[in-house]
C-alpha cells in the first residue's frame, strides 16, 4: 500500500482494510483536491489486492466530515470565472466535468466488487454523507453529538454528487425531499428510521460492527443495481406519489417564494431520477448541479454563507501580532434578560462568569434565566443532568464589584441610558485590573461617547448582543475613536470561544444592523401611510426572502423602543432625522392606544392567548385611507424592502462604518434575517450589477422619496465598473484571510 499525507490504511487478518480519514493540521475532516486523489489511490489498490476482501472507511477525528473544503468551492469559482473570460461556450461544459468528480468516485466505490462499510463516529455532513450513501454498508456511533445531514441547500446549491439520487432510493420520497430542501439535520436514530443507515451502536463498538458486516457476506452491490429494484414507496408512478409531487412544488414555493433555485432542482432531480436507470440519474442530477452552480444566488450565497462565514468566525478581523487571550473569568454587569443570557453562553463555553447586578436577588433572578434554559436543554436531550449542573456552577451571582477584580473582560449589559451607564462604568473600573479589557453591550449609544466615561478608552469596546443570546449567531463588535487592538483581539477571541460569529464595524448611531433593521420598519411605515393594506406589507417581506414582516419585528422590539429611539434621533440630530408621519404613527399607537408591542400583548398585532395565533390589529386600516389592493404592485414592495436597506448598507460603507463587504453581508443575514438567498445587502447589489442598482434606486426615489436615492459612492461605482467586492477587497493590502 501507497502513503498517504490524509489517510492510513491497515489491513487486518481477515483482509479488511481500515481506511482512516484524519487529516494533518485541520480540526475536521474535509474534501479537498488532495483527499479526492488520494482516496481515488486507495480505492484503485484495495480493488487490486486480492488480499483486501472489504473496507471499512472512518475518521480518526472527533467528526467524521464537514464536506467539502472552502478552498476547494472557492476555486470551482474561480475556475468557472476564468473559463468565461476565456471560452463562454466552453466554461459550462468545463464545470460539468469538475462537478462530477466527486460523482463518479463515488460511483466507482459503489461498483468496485469489494463490500465498502462507513463507520460514522461524529457530524457527517454534505459530500462525506454522500459518500457514505454510496457504501454497502453504514453503521452509526449513538450519542447526541452525532448528526447526519445534507445542508447543501442553506448555501446556495443542493446534494450533487449522488445524494438526490440515493436518498430517496432508499428512504420514501416525502422524507427525502424533506431532509433535502431544508438541509435538516438527522439523528443516527432517525436516519435508521428512515431507511438511511444501517446501524447505531455503542461508540467502542462501531469499527468491530462495521468489520462484523463484512465478514456475515455483505454484499458489494447497491440495492438499485439489483434486477427488480423498487424505491421505497413505489417510486413516481403510484397513488401516493400522485398526491406528493404535484403538491411539492407549490408547497416549496409557499415556503420559499421560489428564490431558492437549489430548492427546485432538488424536485426535479427526484422526480426524474427516479424514472430513469442510476447512472443516467447520476447525469440528470449532474446537469442540474451544473446549472445551480451558475446561479448568483449559489455563488452570493457559499461565497457569504459558507466561506465568509467560516473566515470571519475563524478571525479574518483580528489584529495580528496580537497574543491570543484564554479567558478565565468573565464578568457581566446587569443581571436582566440581556446580560443573564450572555451570562449563559458564556457559562456554555466553560468560562467561570461573574454576575453582578444592585441587589443579591436580582442577581440571582439572572442566574434563574440560566436555570430555565439548562432545564429546557435537558428536557431535550442536548444536556444530561451532569452538564447543567456543571454549566449553573460557573455562574456567580453577587451584588459585590470586588468580585470582578480578576476577571479578564467585563461586559455591562445595563440600562439603555447613557447617566446610567456612567455610573456602571466608573464603579467598575474602580476595582478591575490594569488589563482588563471593558465591553459595552449597548444597542445605539456610540461607544466613543460612552468611552469618554472611561480612563482608559483604549481598552473599551462595544460587543453587541442579540435577541435571544442563546439563539442569535452574530454579535456586533464595535470599535471606539480610541479603541486599541488588544481591546479587539480580546473581543473577537471571546466571541469566538462562545462559537458566535463577529462582524467588525466602526462607530455610529446604531452601528450596522440596527441601522439596516430600522430602515426595514421605516420602509413599513412608509407604506402604511400610502394606503398599503397591511397584510400586503408584511406578505411582500416575506415574499422578498425576510423571515418576518416589519410590522410583527416591530413588535418583536417593541413600539415604544422605536419611539424613544426616535426621540432620542431627533434630540441629538434634530426634527429632520424622523419623519413627522413616522412620528405621528408610533406616538398615536403607543401614546393614545397603549399598542407596546408583544410585551403588552398588542402592537400591529394583536395577541390573544394560546393556543390562538397572533393576527394583525383591524383597526390598522382605519389609520389611513386603504388603496384597492389589486392597485398594489407587490413586485414594487419587494424590491423597496430589499433596495431600502441595501442602500443603507451601502451608506455605512461611504461612511466607514463597515470596512469588509463579507460582515455587511454576513451580518445582514445573521443579524436579521437578510433574504439570504441574495447573500446578503451588498451581495444582492453586486449580484444585479451596481448600475443596475443604481437605475433601480432612481426609479424608486422618483416615485417614493429621496430615501431611496443612490449614493455618491454608489454613483461612481456605477460609472467604473466596480462591486463592492472588487473594491473593498477583502483579501487586499491589510487584510488577513482566514
Amino acid at each position: 500500500m501507497s502513503t498517504y499525507r490524509n489517510f492510513t490504511v491497515e489491513t487486518d487478518a481477515d483482509g479488511i482494510a481500515l481506511v482512516t480519514w484524519d487529516m494533518p493540521d485541520k480540526s475536521m475532516n474535509v474534501f479537498t483536491v488532495e483527499v479526492m486523489d488520494e482516496l481515488e489511490t486507495i480505492l484503485r489498490e484495495t480493488v487490486a489486492d486480492a488480499a483486501v476482501k472489504g473496507i471499512v472507511f472512518t475518521s480518526g477525528k472527533s467528526s467524521f466530515s464537514g464536506g467539502a473544503d472552502l478552498t476547494m468551492i472557492r476555486g470551482m469559482f474561480s475556475m468557472l470565472a476564468e473559463e468565461k473570460a476565456r471560452d463562454p461556450a466552453a466554461a459550462a461544459q468545463k464545470l460539468f466535468d469538475v462537478a462530477g468528480r466527486m460523482t463518479g468516485l463515488f460511483r466507482r466505490i459503489e461498483t468496485c466488487g469489494k463490500p465498502w462499510v462507513s463507520a460514522i463516529n461524529g457530524t457527517c455532513m454534505g459530500g462525506a454523507f454522500e459518500l457514505s450513501l454510496a457504501c454497502h454498508g453504514r453503521v452509526v456511533a449513538s450519542g447526541k453529538s452525532v448528526k447526519l445531514a445534507l445542508p447543501e441547500v442553506k448555501v446556495g446549491i443542493f446534494p450533487g454528487a449522488g445524494g438526490t439520487q440515493r436518498v430517496p432510493r432508499l428512504a420514501n420520497a416525502q422524507d427525502a425531499l424533506q431532509m433535502m430542501t431544508t438541509g435538516q439535520s438527522l439523528t443516527p436514530q432517525r436516519a435508521k428510521a428512515m431507511g438511511l443507515i444501517h446501524q447505531v451502536v455503542e461508540p467502542d463498538q462501531l469499527i468491530e460492527t462495521a468489520r462484523q458486516m463484512i465478514r456475515d457476506g455483505l454484499k458489494p452491490v447497491a440495492p438499485w443495481d439489483e434486477k427488480g429494484f423498487k424505491a421505497p414507496g413505489g417510486g413516481v408512478w403510484t397513488p401516493a406519489a400522485a398526491q406528493l409531487f404535484p403538491a411539492a412544488p407549490a408547497i416549496l414555493r409557499r415556503e420559499t417564494s421560489g428564490n431558492y433555485p437549489a430548492a427546485l432542482a432538488i424536485l426535479k432531480c427526484v422526480y426524474e431520477g427516479l424514472q430513469l436507470p442510476f447512472d443516467t440519474a447520476l447525469k440528470v442530477e449532474q446537469r442540474y448541479f451544473t446549472q445551480v452552480l451558475q446561479t448568483t444566488e449559489a455563488f452570493s450565497m457559499i461565497r457569504s454563507l459558507f466561506i465568509s462565514m467560516q473566515e470571519l468566525g475563524k478571525g479574518a478581523r483580528r489584529p495580528q501580532g496580537v497574543e491570543k487571550t484564554e479567558l478565565k473569568k468573565v464578568g457581566v454587569v446587569g443581571a436582566g434578560f440581556m446580560g443573564a443570557s450572555i451570562a449563559y453562553v458564556t457559562a456554555a463555553a466553560g468560562i467561570p462568569v461573574v454576575l453582578i447586578d444592585q441587589t443579591q436577588e436580582a442577581a440571582d433572578k439572572g442566574k434563574a434565566v440560566s436555570e430555565k434554559l439548562v432545564a429546557e436543554s435537558a428536557t431535550k436531550g442536548r444536556l444530561t443532568k451532569e452538564e447543567g449542573a456543571a454549566l449553573l456552577a460557573l455562574i456567580t451571582p453577587t451584588p459585590d464589584y470586588s468580585a470582578l477584580s480578576d476577571a479578564d473582560l467585563v461586559i455591562e449589559a445595563v440600562f439603555e441610558d447613557r447617566a446610567v451607564k456612567k455610573a456602571v462604568i466608573e464603579q467598575i473600573e474602580a476595582v478591575i485590573a490594569p488589563t482588563t479589557i471593558f465591553a459595552s453591550n449597548t444597542s445605539t449609544l456610540p461607544i466613543s461617547g460612552l468611552a469618554e466615561n472611561s480612563k482608559r478608552p483604549e481598552q473599551f469596546i462595544g460587543v453587541h448582543f442579540f435577541s435571544p443570546v442563546e439563539k442569535m449567531m452574530l454579535t456586533e463588535v464595535i470599535l471606539g475613536k480610541q479603541t486599541g487592538d488588544r481591546a479587539l483581539a480580546v473581543a473577537l477571541d471571546f466571541v469566538a470561544r462562545i462559537r458566535k460569529t463577529p462582524i467588525v464595524v466602526n462607530d455610529t448611531r446604531g452601528f450596522f444592523v440596527n441601522r439596516c433593521v430600522f430602515r426595514y420598519i421605516n420602509e413599513a411605515y412608509d407604506m402604511l401611510a400610502e394606503g398599503v393594506p397591511a397584510a400586503m406589507v408584511e406578505n411582500a417581506a416575506r415574499m422578498s426572502g425576510m423571515p418576518v414582516g416589519p410590522l410583527s419585528l416591530n413588535d418583536e422590539v417593541a413600539v415604544d423602543l422605536s419611539q424613544k429611539i426616535m426621540k432620542a434621533s431627533i434630540a441629538d440630530l434634530g426634527a429632520s432625522s424622523v419623519k413627522p408621519g413616522h412620528m405621528a404613527l408610533i406616538d398615536k399607537l403607543v401614546n393614545d392606544l397603549d399598542r407596546r408591542g408583544r410585551k403588552n400583548g398588542k402592537g400591529f398585532y394583536d395577541y390573544p392567548p394560546k393556543p390562538a395565533r397572533k393576527s394583525l390589529w383591524p383597526g390598522l386600516k382605519d389609520l389611513y385611507p386603504q388603496k384597492n389592493p389589486a392597485d398594489v404592485d407587490i413586485g414594487v414592495l419587494k424590491q423597496r424592502f430589499l433596495v431600502t436597506i441595501a442602500l443603507e448598507a451601502a451608506r455605512t460603507v461611504e461612511e466607514g462604518i463597515v470596512t469588509d463587504p463579507r460582515e455587511a453581508d454576513v451580518g445582514s443575514i445573521l443579524g436579521f434575517g437578510f433574504a439570504p438567498y441574495t447573500g446578503g445587502t451588498l451581495s444582492y447589489i453586486d449580484g444585479m450589477g451596481v448600475k443596475t442598482f443604481v437605475a433601480l434606486s432612481e426609479k424608486l426615489a422618483a416615485a417614493y422619496g429621496d430615501h431611496f436615492a443612490p449614493t455618491p459612492l454608489l454613483m461612481d461605482m456605477a460609472a467604473k465598473g466596480e462591486t463592492f467586492y472588487s473594491r473593498f477587497d477583502p483579501y487586499g493590502e491589510g487584510r488577513k484571510a482566514a
